[in-house]
């Protein structure tokens, strides 16, 4: 199948993807301002440049496109066109977020995942179950989970060894 724009014409809606103060990160922040959380937003000293950070309770939120971020859902579509460098461009994203997840929790962080069929699509969660779900994960503990369709799952995590336990 070939594409339906011009490469110029592709290139020029690509660009238009925003990385900050989307949509999903706006509904995000709108219920986490609503819940009483304070947070900052996108801090570039933290690995993977996290979306949320909720210093009282060590904890990170990064908002995933289910498509940039390779979300096994309704959401993720292969690209009909030039399937081979859109598979490894995702491919290089979903390392990346392993490598920042990995670093965050080696740093003492707890992170979770909110995809983006979760805030928006034909089976978002409500507010109501969405807000329930983020405070029930960032009052509540657990190192590392992610909030789909589906509601809240814990994600097994192993840490990096630092040796044995000192005396």
């Amino acid at each position: 199948m070939t594409d339906v724009h011009d490469k110029a014409t592709r290139s020029k809606n690509m660009r238009a993807i925003g990385t900050r103060d989307t949509a999903i990160e706006k509904r995000l922040a709108g219920l986490l301002g609503q819940a009483g959380f304070e947070f900052r937003v996108q801090d570039a000293a933290l690995a993977g440049r996290p979306d949320f950070v909720i210093d009282q309770y060590q904890c990170i939120i990064f908002t995933h496109g289910c498509f940039w971020h390779h979300h096994d859902c309704y959401l993720f579509k292969v690209p009909a066109t030039r399937t081979a460098f859109w598979l490894e461009k995702i491919g290089k994203n979903v390392a990346r977020d392993r490598r920042d997840i990995d670093a965050l929790l080696a740093a003492g962080w707890r992170v979770m995942v909110v995809w983006e069929c979760a805030l928006r699509g034909r089976l978002k969660l409500s507010d109501v179950d969405l807000t329930e779900r983020l405070e029930e994960w960032i009052c509540g503990g657990g190192q590392a989970a992610q909030i789909d369709t589906q509601g809240i799952h814990p994600v097994t995590v192993s840490l990096p060894h630092r040796g044995p336990p000192q005396p």
